[in-house]
């Protein structure tokens, strides 16, 4: 991450010195050795210093939100299980109203972890 970090700061200087994409490669290569990011993603960063971005950090990413295996979460399918160990996956997932694979998820790690179903 912190590698990654610093050769963005490098291409935002390089940006800022009128150096082209094709030029700055090159030397994040030599700077950064085998550590360097792709050429794919110095040509998308300098293009986003280029563009005027100043902002050196990721983008939020979407995804899965991170609630989606929350305590909360865990503890409902736990205890829905306490009540019938038979039931499955599907059954789980439309009563509690989550999504199969997060059930199942959830349900191997309790397996895993071996805690009290």
């Amino acid at each position: 991450m912190q590698r990654s970090l610093e050769q963005r700061m490098a291409i935002k200087f390089c940006v800022k010195l009128e150096k082209s994409a094709a030029e700055t490669i090159p030397m994040l290569k030599k700077a950064f050795g085998v550590d360097c990011l792709s050429d794919r993603q110095i040509f998308r960063w300098h293009k986003a210093f280029a563009e005027g971005r100043e902002d050196v950090n990721d983008e939020n990413r979407a995804g899965r939100p991170s609630t989606s295996t929350s305590d909360d979460t865990v503890k409902r399918v736990r205890d829905l299980l306490n009540t019938d160990r038979r039931l499955s996956v599907r059954l789980i997932s439309e009563t509690l109203d989550i999504t199969k694979t997060i059930v199942h998820e959830i349900v191997s790690l309790l397996m895993r972890m071996k805690l009290s179903l």
